[in-house]
């Protein structure tokens, strides 16, 4: 039976493992300014070139420990975002947004358990992102974990706004580090990439639950945001109600993603 919307990210109930709870103190409990400082100054070289279905076929050997839904590898759950996307005869360029959204958790690959970039550590890799250098918000997913981030002593950072300006919007506000605002970077420093601004927001935001989904951060939102949450809300259906149990062939669904890929993305290899 498909689970029913009101099912997913439940992660009050008994049966939620352990390691997902983990997970996010570890998160709320690391992933401070200067931290995020330090991993886009460490993960953010663009010297590692590797084409997009090399990249799609590394994400067959990670599950993300975050995710109280699904426990099949992450490219799975691309695929289902993708081929939901596209049986609504959504643009191509949102199925291939679809497809690519986490791509960015390649950077197990080079991450490591120190930095919780690694298979083993995934609080710096994935989970529901946050403003660092602001006060933490309620509507973050287990928020008793809030009060363990070093930040929160911390005047310059322990406010509403903190170190931004009110209106500032939020493309100008850091958030904690993963793989959303990693591959953002690695396709906006990509010369051949030409998915569509809205698409690009999908990719950067759609771990961003307190804001989109929470409410949160109102002072620090300027006039672009509202149309920012109204594309990353679409895309957001079907990035949450698509999971399931099946599995596709990464080789069978090729035909026809590639060709979308390289009209978008260009034939060359992508440099992360």
């Amino acid at each position: 039976m498909e689970t029913t919307k009101k099912e997913f990210r439940n992660y009050d109930k008994l049966d939620v493992d352990a390691a997902v709870r983990l997970h996010y103190k570890k998160m709320r409990e690391r992933q401070t300014y200067d931290y995020v400082r330090q991993m886009k100054n460490k993960y953010l070289t663009y010297d590692k070139p590797m084409n997009l279905w090399d990249a799609m076929e590394k994400l067959d050997a990670l599950i993300d420990v975050s995710d109280p839904d699904l426990d099949l590898p992450n490219v799975q759950h691309l695929v289902q975002s993708a081929e939901a996307i596209r049986a609504d005869n959504r643009p191509d360029w949102m199925q291939l947004v679809g497809l690519i959204h986490d791509l960015g958790k390649v950077m197990y690959l080079w991450g490591s358990d120190e930095d919780g970039t690694s298979q083993a550590e995934q609080w710096g890799l994935v989970g529901d992102v946050f403003v660092v250098g602001c006060a933490l918000p309620d509507t973050c997913v287990y928020p008793e974990f809030n009060k363990l981030n070093k930040d929160m002593q911390d005047p310059r950072y322990n406010t509403p706004l903190g170190i931004y300006e009110a209106g500032c919007g939020i493309d100008n506000l850091a958030l904690a580090w993963g793989h959303d605002e990693y591959l953002y970077q690695v396709l906006a420093n990509h010369k051949d990439n030409s998915i569509p601004e809205a698409g690009m927001v999908m990719i950067r935001y759609h771990s961003f639950y307190p804001w989109h989904s929470g409410g949160s951060y109102t002072e620090l939102l300027d006039g672009h945001d509202q149309q920012y949450k109204e594309w990353v809300k679409d895309f957001n259906q079907y990035d949450l109600y698509t999971k399931s149990n099946k599995v596709y062939d990464l080789e069978e669904i090729k035909d026809y993603y590639l060709p979308i890929a390289e009209k978008y993305l260009g034939t060359g290899p992508i440099y992360w």
